[in-house]
This record gives structure tokens, sequence and C-alpha cells, in this order.
């Protein structure tokens, strides 16, 4: 922390650079290489100017600066508009390092403003899901989290905890009154369950969060030569798999993403399911069924009335997935009517793109993502999925307690247990040093 750092915060090749300077003596290095001494500049302010190396002049540049405490890190902070050549950035780099500059790691900046309590340590997290988010729910999630949403919720559970905690404590110091009574169990109990309750929907919607972030798992199976091909590049707009009317032609699963409403889902072609003695060509259809159990929502292609065996195997999956029959081929001359079929389906030409917008609409409400207001938030992160779940457990055994009349003293550890677990999440243990590595080493250098 007494060290000051630099690094690119932008990505190289564009038209403009940003090198961003952080530290006690950010000001004083800066104007070591700039055509003004801006040790005294006021904060806030933008300067023209020149970066130079001795007489020689290097770039043409904006610099804007940044005093403590107002700033990203809470530190004196300047950042350098260069031109966008590599030759450029690196060399106003390398002239920062000579004047005392440090490179800076991964996440520095952002563990520097946690630090410096600019941001607790689950709005820092949500930095480098920001950056990371492809889509409108992983934007609107990483935009909750980093303006506080989620820690005040935490914070609003903590403090309920937190006052009932600390009369229990007081018992204990009037142990010897057997029948002194501080913290009233009914209504702890009550508190307990009703805090475990929202504790419990944080860590559920993990599963939730995990599928916006990596894209909903969505598995396009059926016969073969039904059109599951033409039916993953119609909804890609992109030749993406090999088409054919030779049956067994995709003999492994073909994945990509596409976004409908705000929300990414990951489509999976599959090997048509069939029997057959092609070594290779049962690898693919074992794969299918492997496809189809990691999906969330399965798109059953049909283009003939089914068998009843089919249709079995259609009922199956249809109890713990989001299953959507399709018709394809309607664009043929007979379309003749089925009988067998009794269960809803979606009529499609894939190959002509005839009913895609209602199989996209149907492909979003099957995911059931929930509508997400200001407040609302769901769990994307793993670490904070663990604290919930281990808080839930430590609640759990309050619960058990309060059932059992066991002692204010026992009852009292159990929810120390949890006060600490959920400050895990926020930051409000003394976390290692090691962690907060951990934590940070996956942001991009210079955020």
């Amino acid at each position: 922390m007494t060290d000051t750092i630099c690094a690119l915060a932008t990505a190289p090749g564009g038209a403009i650079g940003i090198i961003r300077i952080s530290g006690p003596q950010a000001l004083e290095i800066l104007s070591h290489v700039f055509t003004k001494d801006l040790s005294q500049a006021q904060p806030n302010t933008i300067h023209y100017g020149h970066i130079k190396d001795g007489a020689e002049i290097i770039d043409e540049v904006m610099v804007s600066i940044f005093r403590s405490p107002h700033s990203y890190t809470g530190e004196n902070s300047v950042e350098i508009s260069c031109h966008g050549s590599r030759y450029i950035l690196n060399k106003v780099l390398a002239l920062l390092i000579e004047n005392g500059c440090r490179q800076a790691g991964p996440g520095e900046f952002t563990m520097r403003a946690y630090l410096n309590g600019k941001m607790d340590l689950s709005q820092a997290e949500a930095v480098a899901d920001l950056i990371a988010s492809n889509n409108k729910a992983t934007h609107q999630i990483a935009m909750s989290q980093l303006r506080g949403h989620f820690s005040s919720q935490l914070a609003d559970l903590r403090e309920q905890l937190l006052k009932l905690t600390s009369l229990l404590e007081l018992e204990l110091d009037f142990s010897d009154h057997e029948d002194l009574e501080f913290a009233d169990r009914s209504e702890l109990l009550e508190l307990t369950k009703s805090i475990n309750n929202h504790i419990t929907r944080l860590a559920h919607s993990f599963e939730t969060g995990q599928a916006l972030k990596q894209g909903i798992p969505v598995a396009i199976v059926g016969k073969t030569n039904v059109g599951k091909s033409t039916l993953l590049n119609a909804l890609l707009k992109d030749e993406r798999a090999i088409v054919s009317d030779i049956h067994g032609t995709t003999r492994d699963t073909i994945e990509d993403t596409i976004d409908i409403n705000g929300i990414t889902f990951r489509f999976i072609d599959t090997a048509g399911i069939r029997q057959t003695s092609d070594e290779i060509e049962k690898i693919g259809i074992n794969r299918t069924y492997a496809a189809i159990e990691k999906a969330r929502i399965v798109l059953w292609l049909i283009d003939e009335e089914p068998s009843q065996e089919e249709l079995n195997e259609m009922r199956l999956y249809s109890e713990n997935k989001e299953l959507i029959i399709l018709r394809n081929k309607i664009d043929k001359a007979e379309v003749k009517p089925f009988t067998l079929v009794k269960i809803p389906l979606i009529e499609i030409s894939a190959k002509f793109g005839q009913g895609l917008d209602a199989l996209e609409s149907a492909i979003y409400q099957s995911a059931n993502v929930p509508t997400l207001s200001s407040t609302d938030f769901i769990v994307t992160n793993a670490r904070h999925y663990d604290a919930l779940t281990r808080a839930s457990e430590h609640l759990q055994r309050v619960l058990d307690g309060l059932q059992q009349q066991l002692s204010g003293d026992l009852l009292s550890e159990d929810l120390r247990l949890v006060l600490d677990t959920l400050a895990e999440i926020t930051g409000g243990q003394i976390t290692p040093h090691e962690v907060l590595g951990n934590i940070f080493n996956h942001f991009c250098v210079g955020k």
C-alpha cells in the first residue's frame, strides 16, 4: 500500500489508451514525465500537455487528477489518456516505472479500493462481474451488487441477529439468576426461521445465477435427419453445424450461444437418437443423453408421428426438464395431423425460419428467469454461495437448539458463527491475505 502503482487500463489496439497511476507519489512521479508540474494540481481537473523522456516528446496527452480520498482507490490517482499505439503505451509505462512506479498486479486497483474502505468485498467482486457481463441479466445483477443492494440485505440480517446475540450474551452476565431472560425465545425462533428462509432463498438462487452467467443450457434432440442442425443454424443465423441428408452426420455435440430478451442461452446440437452398429455414432448418442441430463431445457424435434417408445422417452424427460416439442418441416406439401401426440407442440420450418419467433418466446418462458427489480439479487459467486450455505447450516443448529431448549451460551455461539460467516461475504471479518489474493487475481490488470 506504500507503493505507487501503474498499469494500462484499456485493451491495446484502440485509438485511445488510458494508463492509471495510484499511490502516495502519483502526482510527483507524473510531474517527472509531464511538461507541467502537477504535484499541487487541484483535484477533479484535466490537464493538457506532453509526456516526455528528457527532451524527447513521447505523446500529446490529457491527464485527469483525483486526490485522496475522492478517487476510485481512495488514494491520489492519475489517468493518462494517450494515443493507442503499443509503442507509446509501453514507453509511457516504462518511464513511470523508471521514475518510481511499480507495475500493478491483477485487480490491485480494486483491492486498494476495498482496503481503503471505498467498497466492501462483495462490491469489489462485482467490478469483475460487471466487466465480464455479456447480457442484460448479468449486467443488471452486477450493477445491483456494485451499488450495494446485496450488502444492504446482509447488513439488515446481521443487525437483527446481532441484537438477539447481544441479548443472549447479556444473559450470561446474569447467569446467577436462572429465571432471567433478556431474549424472548419465541421471538428468536420466529426471527431465526425468517432469516434462514431469506438466506436459503439467496443460496438457492445460485443455480439460476450460474445459468445466467454461463448461459442456460438447451439441448436440441431427436432422431436422425429431423433437422436439429438446421434448427441450430437458423437460431444462430450462421452455418455453424453441417447439414446433410445422410443419417448420422452429427457425431458429437456442437455448442453456441444466443441472447433472447437479454438472457444468454447455450444451445447444444446433438447426435440423432437411433439404433446403430457404428461405434463412433454410438459414442455421439451417449453424449446426446449426457447433454440432456445437463440441460435445463430440451427441444425435442419430430417430423413425423412419433412412436410410442419415443413418446414415453419424452414423458420421462418432461418430469425433470422443461420440454418443448417441435414439429419440424411444416413447409412440406403434405403435413398430416398427428393422432398419438396429445401434448402441446410448436410447429416450425427450420429450413425457412417459420415459427422461430414463437419458439424463442417459448424458450424464454421455459427458462423461468425471475423478473428482477432494482433491489432484487441473484447469487452468481461461488464464494458467496459457500458462505450462505454454511450460514444456513449454523442457523439450522440454532433452530434445533431452540426447539430442544438449549442454554443461551450454546445458542449464542452458533449465532456468532452465522454473523462471522455472513461477514465473510462483505469482508467484515479480517480476511487472510492469501484469500484476498485469490479473489483479486482473476481481475484484469489495470482494474
